[in-house]
């Protein structure tokens, strides 16, 4: 058995460790779950309601004055988060959600023209993002069993970039995949997959969900031509806090498929015009006025990461995780559990661990003040994360699912998930 001991020193050698007082954390509550939804911490809580006093104060004035004028605060809030993509300043604006930007996106550079009809995707992808593909390719007067190819994976929890690769033929017009597997956390070799994309002409963009404020990218140095994603998982930006893209400055002047009148150029916005003048850069891609309440506390959300950095969160959540499943592997190996995610570093900031009675262990661990996460069919997901998490919670963690499974505490409950899992 591994001693607490060992969690303490791996504690005070934290160089950020500092971080977790700036959360607030639910008393006598291990909470695992940052890869769904991230903890509000205090500085997001002033930024928004420092916002709400400039309603307040300034009324219609809160658009152009104040300390965050509304009328930047997209262009604001991207430029924030670009470094955590490999953006550069103008490829990254804070704006709509995850599927409403994904839908943009397609609608811009999605053109299938002569045998070129058909978008490659994956079969583990969030069924959102295949959602969304599959409607923009009926908008198009195509079938979508027909024209949206995606690539299989042999068991069900890991993609093959090489098979990806491979699936990349003269009829494919546009690539969609998943930056981090949001069931067991692959982390995919974007640079790779990118290049190869970029070599056959075929626009390419990621999803960043579960990447994004978890690893390190550079979509600017590995010429991705898109990305998207939310800010309420790993960011901490709140539940439906305002989502994120990037289009490479390479695509600047491209026509947004779904044209809306933020995406006017400032100067020129409020001259009414009936023909559009779209911004030349990433801005383009708003549609509507942007949702400030739930811009707000992403601007305090972000802060933190610029003062910590990418990567030494990056380096935090690996020897978080890492020590989570070199617990699992000790202390539940009796119980049937199979780890579903990668073992070495291809790993996001969470872990998959595979049981049968899946969704009653989740429901245990909650009545034992250990928030979870259960994905169907078999899942439990553990996201320790390296702003508020430490490596003493994740040992009473695991040593509190340990007496679960011995106690047999997961039969009184039902093995099926709630309505929200």
């Amino acid at each position: 058995m591994f001693k607490i001991e060992e969690a303490i020193k791996l504690d005070a050698q934290d160089e950020i460790s500092q971080y977790k007082n700036e959360f607030y954390l639910m008393k006598d509550v291990l909470y695992m779950d940052g890869n769904s939804l991230g903890l509000l911490s205090k500085r997001a809580e002033t930024t928004l309601l420092n916002l709400l006093d400039s309603w307040k104060t300034l009324g219609i004035d809160g658009w152009t004055e104040g300390e965050n004028p509304w009328f930047y605060m997209s262009e604001t809030v991207g430029g924030k988060m670009a470094p955590l993509v490999g953006g550069k300043l103008g490829e990254v604006i804070a704006t709509g959600s995850t599927t409403s930007n994904l839908h943009q996106l397609v609608a811009t550079f999605y053109k299938p023209t002569g045998n070129k009809t058909k978008i490659l995707a994956d079969e583990l992808n969030f069924p959102s993002d295949i959602y969304a593909l599959k409607s923009q390719i009926a908008l198009k007067g195509l079938d979508p069993a027909e024209h949206l190819v995606q690539v299989e994976s042999d068991d069900g929890r890991f993609l093959s970039e090489d098979r990806i690769i491979e699936a990349m033929t003269e009829d494919i017009a546009l690539i969609v995949l998943p930056g981090v597997l949001y069931r067991s956390g692959q982390v995919l070799n974007m640079e790779k997959i990118a290049a190869a994309a970029n070599d056959r002409g075929i626009p390419i963009g990621f999803d960043l969900c579960h990447s994004i404020g978890s690893v390190p990218h550079s979509l600017h140095e590995w010429g991705v031509d898109f990305a998207f994603w939310c800010t309420y998982k790993h960011l901490n930006g709140g539940p439906g806090s305002v989502g994120g893209l990037f289009v490479h400055e390479k695509n600047f002047g491209t026509a947004p498929g779904l044209a809306g009148w933020f995406g006017s150029k400032k100067e020129s916005q409020f001259d009414m015009n009936h023909t559009m003048d779209p911004a030349e850069d990433s801005s383009a891609f708003q549609v509507g006025t942007p949702h400030v309440l739930s811009l707000a506390p992403v601007i305090g959300a972000l802060e933190m990461f610029d003062e910590v950095g990418i990567d030494r969160i990056r380096e935090k959540s690996l020897k978080l995780t890492g020590y989570m499943m070199k617990l699992v592997e000790h202390e539940l190996s009796e119980f049937g559990f199979t780890v579903g995610n990668p073992i070495d570093d291809t790993r996001g900031g969470h872990i998959l661990l595979e049981h049968q009675e899946a969704a009653r262990i989740c429901k245990a661990l909650k009545e034992a003040g250990v928030i979870p996460d259960f994905r169907a069919p078999n899942g439990v997901r553990l996201a320790p994360v390296a702003l508020y998490n430490t490596f003493e919670d994740v040992w009473h963690t695991i040593q509190k699912l340990k007496v679960i499974m011995d106690e047999k505490r997961y039969e009184k409950f039902e093995n099926k998930r709630g309505v929200v899992a």
